[in-house]
């Protein structure tokens, strides 16, 4: 049985919340400040002058238990019905009456009747434990004074429900309005207060303060309370099933582990953009890694490697700013070069500052001289870097760029960290003098989504479609996506963490350079991101390299949604052919929402939206402990295990030890064949939906202790 005990001052809403909350649950109700009321109410009736300065505590004492020792009171537990009657009339509008509110406390305060009344509330709890009971035996409501810790002190559930004075006031005087007697709260306080403290809660009890409160937000708070508190005791009571059984470190571990969810958000803050911009195979991306301090972009002893724009959260001597990498910077050239160029001016743009990154071992060339050019047209602030000055000796190799007349050139080696903490403080002191800033650092709480699949499937196409505009190159060369690129992208006003990633090659080993690196990056942002898009050419046949791509996503535990693009260059025919590869291939995620889009114009791509947050709901759903044993249970029943060796194996307990994938692991007194768990797997999709994300079933076999 689940007790919730919820004390407080008057005009918090402990009587309707508390109403509220039993019926929810279904539990009993009880209402202990209808009979404190109803005590004053007989005492007045039966002449008791409660108006004197003195009133007799003895007689009163006297009255108040023949009340309740006799077969006079009687108290409706139905949340529906919680009516209170004497000798069978029903009062229950008669104690609300003003003067009933106004006498309620000088009896109340007499202690003895207090121990009455404490006695008499602790025996209609207590009922409700019993299986003939309103409740069934499931729980009761119990609202009033010290019910948290007198009445009830070990209550499975103990709250403080509290507001600010003049909220409490202004509540009684609506209830005021609507017929109901009005009291003023503080009096009432000060009354209360003699012989029961019920403005601080007491060790263990819970206080929530409703001031700012709608009543469905202070009821689902309290819902929340006592889920906890039913999860708990169904936890133990099926976890009791292990007793005699060997269980070792681990197990307990688990037992006494709570449910391990990822979380935390950080909110997003408003930063300076500091862009790096040079000419091609001038170290600029291995600059970026110097100041990120670890190697997130790719770098090759090769021109070109970048081709993105790409934003990273970085930080200098506790300044945090967004920094951007960009592809090599060239005049008069065509196709996927110009693109990158483009990109790189773009990221210009969007900047407060630039670090313009020249070589000086080459010294100064005509397309230095243009980027400048372009530089001093944008307007921004600019910082010169000469890189591959690896040494003192070779110092006088800057000399040389002070005719670029951008400032001062500070000589630097990216490779091997010279000079760059000066460069950096430069940067940021020049990021702190801009007009603004233009960048956010990526809050924490966004959910993260990777685009993957094999090469020059649309990833980057898709992306640039969600966000409306030109985030990343596109071209028909395959693999133009090196580095991943994350994105914040807006869609159906939530706000996603998208992160671009380079096509995943079938053979891993069998790659070189910048193929290499970026494979290995994008099996990081897989890790990294909580849902993976995976992406298909439908246009083009279902290739073993597609599946293995999707495969990665599986086994990494990420929730899925699998995303056919280009479809408007499919005929019936094709479309025919691949719901028949469906039924064949795709069995492992038959789980995964599918959806069929073309990125190139856009159609269907508004149903992503809810395909993701599907996934993302299945990802971290939670399956209660009393449920899943229930449901283990019943599973069993209709078909239990095969017989193995002579023997039966046998569920002892299930629990759902994490989320973000969905794990179960299930104590068995014997080993479960695969067949099975694939059955129970497909049990537990069909009773709790977890569309779209994977399911980890893990068995413990356990033996009897040896006596």
């Amino acid at each position: 049985m689940i007790r919730v005990a919820i004390d407080g001052p008057a005009g918090v809403g402990k009587s309707s919340t508390s109403r509220a909350l039993a019926k929810y649950f279904e539990y009993a109700y009880l209402d202990t400040g209808a009979m404190y009321r109803a005590a004053a109410w007989w005492c007045m009736s039966q002449g008791a002058d409660l108006d004197a300065e003195s009133v007799d505590e003895r007689a009163i004492t006297e009255m108040v238990g023949e009340l309740f020792t006799g077969d006079h009171f009687d108290i409706g537990v139905d949340p529906d019905d919680p009516f209170v009657a004497v000798d069978g009339k029903d009062i229950s509008e008669a104690i609300r009456d003003s003067a009933v509110s106004t006498h309620v406390s000088k009896v109340s305060n007499i202690l003895p009747v207090r121990h009455l009344l404490i006695a008499a509330q602790q025996a209609y709890i207590n009922r409700e434990a019993e299986a003939e009971s309103f409740s069934k035996g499931a729980g009761v409501v119990a609202e009033g004074r010290d019910i948290t810790t007198v009445v009830a002190p070990d209550a499975e559930v103990r709250v403080l429900l509290t507001a600010r004075p003049e909220v409490r006031q202004a509540r009684r005087t609506g209830q005021s309005a609507q017929g109901v007697g009005a009291e003023n709260v503080a009096e009432r306080d000060r009354a209360d207060a003699k012989t029961t403290s019920f403005l601080k809660a007491a060790d263990g009890v819970t206080t929530l303060d409703n001031s700012e409160l709608t009543f469905e937000e202070t009821l689902d708070q309290l819902v929340h309370l006592v889920d906890e508190a039913v999860e708990e005791q169904e936890y133990s009571r099926y976890a009791a099933n292990l007793e005699g059984y060997d269980l070792d470190e681990e197990d307990q571990a688990l037992l006494a582990g709570a449910v391990d969810d990822e979380g935390g958000a950080r909110r997003q803050k408003a930063v300076g953009v500091l862009a790096v911009v040079g000419r091609p195979n001038v170290g600029k991306s291995t600059l970026v890694n110097r100041i990120l301090g670890r190697r997130a972009a790719v770098v090759e002893d090769t021109p070109g490697v970048t081709r993105d724009r790409v934003s990273y959260d970085a930080e200098w001597a506790g300044t945090e700013f967004k920094l951007v990498d960009t592809g090599g910077w060239e005049t008069d050239v065509e196709g996927i070069e110009s693109a990158i160029a483009s990109q790189a001016q773009v990221a210009v743009g969007l900047s407060d500052a630039v670090v313009f990154v020249v070589d000086g071992q080459v010294g100064i060339t005509s397309t230095d001289e243009r980027i400048v050019q372009m530089l001093r047209e944008s307007g921004k602030p600019v910082v010169l870097a000469v890189n591959k000055v690896d040494d003192g000796a070779n110092e006088y190799l800057t000399a040389e760029f002070w005719k670029l007349g951008m400032g001062e050139p500070y000589g630097i080696s990216a490779m091997h960290g010279r000079g760059v903490g000066d460069l950096l403080d430069v940067a940021v002191d020049t990021l702190a003098k801009a007009k603004k800033t233009s960048g956010f650092l990526t809050p924490g709480g966004l959910r993260r989504v990777a685009l993957i699949g094999r090469p020059n499937v649309g990833k980057s196409s898709l992306l640039n479609e969600l966000a409306h505009e030109e985030r990343s190159v596109v071209n028909d060369l395959a693999g133009t996506t090196r580095d991943p690129v994350d994105e914040v992208i807006g869609i159906d006003g939530q706000q996603w963490l998208f992160i671009d990633t380079a096509g995943i090659k079938r053979r891993l080993h069998k790659l070189s350079g910048a193929e290499y690196y970026s494979s290995l990056r994008t099996q990081a942002a897989i890790e990294r991101s909580e849902l993976a898009l995976v992406l298909f050419d439908a246009s083009q046949p279902i290739a073993d390299q597609d599946l293995k791509v999707m495969s990665q996503a599986v086994d990494a535990g990420r929730a899925v949604v699998l995303v056919f693009n280009k479809w408007d260059l499919m005929d019936d025919f094709d479309r025919q052919r691949l719901e028949r590869l469906w039924q064949t291939e795709f069995d492992r995620v038959t789980w995964a929402r599918r959806v069929n889009l073309s990125a190139k114009t856009g159609w269907h791509t508004n149903r992503l939206a809810s395909a993701m947050r599907d996934a993302l709901e299945s990802w971290d759903q939670r399956v209660p402990t009393g449920k899943l044993n229930s449901f283990l249970g019943r599973l069993q029943s209709a078909h239990p295990h095969p017989l193995r060796g002579g023997k039966q194996p046998r569920i002892l307990f299930g629990t759902q030890a994490s989320t973000r994938p969905p794990r179960f692991v299930i104590f068995a007194t014997g080993f479960l064949e695969h067949g099975y768990r694939r059955y129970i797997e497909r049990q537990l999709r069909e009773e709790y939906g977890f569309e779209g994300t994977p399911i980890q079933i893990s068995v413990h076999i356990r033996e009897r202790k040896k006596k």
